[in-house]
């Protein structure tokens, strides 16, 4: 079984505002990386939100459960993303063997785009899979289960990235025209609107 993991515990500080619930189009953020992560080929999609004491996190948690996808929460308010995803796969089916990760401020990301990372991993075995253009990786990342030992790790110096690069030898990289942005900002945000 392939999972997903939607990373949305995020404080959203440059944005101002939780990017889970930003719209595109007639969907949230969230909708959108759940519906991508389904499209794509995960039969199972885990959505990390913050702490549900905190109400935009209930929200989040909210619209998570009325798509069906699994909720995990991360207790810890100034963590980092790597955290998140350790959580994400803690909460993931015993028979899970590969993960697909999606930030949730990457809005770009397809079904279609899941699903060849997804064939570029089934046909390789390669231990990550992900979208490559010029040299530069980007998003969604899938990390098979022979690496979950590794993410989790404490005190990783780049977060995910140092995974990555430790298999940058067998990498199975799937070349796109353009790798889906971050939205970090509501200049960001209005710009991606403008073109979307």
């Amino acid at each position: 079984m392939i999972c997903g993991i939607v990373l949305a515990a995020g404080r959203s500080r440059r944005m101002g505002e939780p990017k889970a619930l930003l719209v595109a189009g007639d969907e949230t953020f969230l909708r959108r990386a759940v519906r991508a992560l389904r499209e794509g080929g995960c039969a199972y999609v885990v959505v990390v939100t913050a702490r549900l004491d905190d109400e935009t996190a209930r929200t989040i948690a909210e619209e998570a459960a009325a798509l069906y996808a699994g909720i995990a929460v991360n207790p810890a308010n100034e963590s980092e993303q790597a955290d998140s995803l350790r959580i994400g796969l803690m909460s993931l089916p015993p028979e899970a063997v590969a993960a697909v990760v999606a930030p949730v401020d990457v809005p770009d990301v397809s079904g279609a785009l899941v699903r060849a990372v997804i064939d570029a991993y089934r046909r390789t075995d390669a231990p990550v899979a992900l979208p490559a253009r010029d040299g530069r990786h980007g998003h969604p990342v899938l990390f098979d289960r022979r690496v979950f030992a590794e993410l989790m790790r404490p005190g990783l110096p780049r977060g995910a990235r140092t995974v990555i690069h430790a298999h940058a030898a067998a990498l199975a990289e799937v070349p796109v025209d353009a790798l889906p942005p971050d939205l970090d900002t509501p200049e960001e945000y209005r710009r991606w609107r403008q073109n979307a």
